[in-house]
């Protein structure tokens, strides 16, 4: 009985220390995307007016990998068995798509626009321990930073 305890006791630190940080990182993601509110990143090849003059143009990406912590695996793995939405892989993506995006836009730096913009989804480590697992999933982001004459 003192085991179980033990091991529930560790299992809800645990998922309690993976949602802390969670939360941080998506209070992160907010701050940084009201700041990069100004430069659109679209996925239109033909964004821009005809009379526009482009200063500069340059490919700019933006990459992460992000793991899905041990427990909630375990929770995905018991919705899994159950049938549904699974929501820590949901924010797991979703996380990791919204920060790919920013850290494009972070290199992109002083231009216009991001015209183009692709975003690719990998998952690593998939059968590493030959269960069906996802392990950690990357995420690229990807386009053409424009900059414009001004005046």
């Amino acid at each position: 009985m003192q085991d179980l305890i033990v091991f529930v006791v560790l299992l809800s630190l645990g998922y309690f220390a993976g949602s802390v940080a969670e939360s941080r990182h998506y209070r992160s993601i907010k701050r940084r995307e009201r700041e990069l509110l100004n430069l659109p990143a679209v996925t239109a090849a033909d964004f821009l007016d005809e009379g526009a003059e482009v200063v500069d143009a340059r490919l700019v990406h933006g990459s992460v990998v992000i793991s899905i912590d041990y427990f909630k695996r375990i929770l995905a793995g018991l919705r899994n068995l159950f049938g549904g939405e699974v929501n820590s892989y949901l924010t797991l993506i979703d996380r990791a798509r919204r920060e790919a995006v920013l850290r494009m836009k972070e290199e992109a730096g002083g231009a216009d626009v991001i015209l183009n913009l692709r975003i690719e989804t990998s998952v690593i480590g998939r059968n590493a321990d030959r269960r069906k697992t996802v392990g950690s999933i990357e995420v690229m982001a990807y386009g053409t930073a424009v900059t414009l004459k001004r005046g």
